[in-house]
């Protein structure tokens, strides 16, 4: 339970009710000091763990579809 393992941290993470995980919020938005000036904020957390994560799908339509 490391804020590597939960990252991404939402910014509905950091700001909804009681912080019960063992590092501070601070931590979990700003793992390295270099976020403070140019942070990303997910928009959701990871899908299915490592699986979701590795294996990846797109579901836009075919190339030849856009001429």
């Amino acid at each position: 339970n490391n804020p590597l393992k939960n990252a991404p941290h939402t910014q509905a993470d950091v700001i909804e009710g009681e912080w019960t995980r063992p590092y501070s919020r601070e931590q979990a938005v700003f793992p390295v000091a270099g976020l403070k000036h140019a942070k990303f904020w997910p928009t959701l957390n990871r899908i299915d763990n490592v699986y979701g994560d590795r294996n990846l799908f797109c579901s836009c339509p075919a190339v030849e579809d856009y001429r």
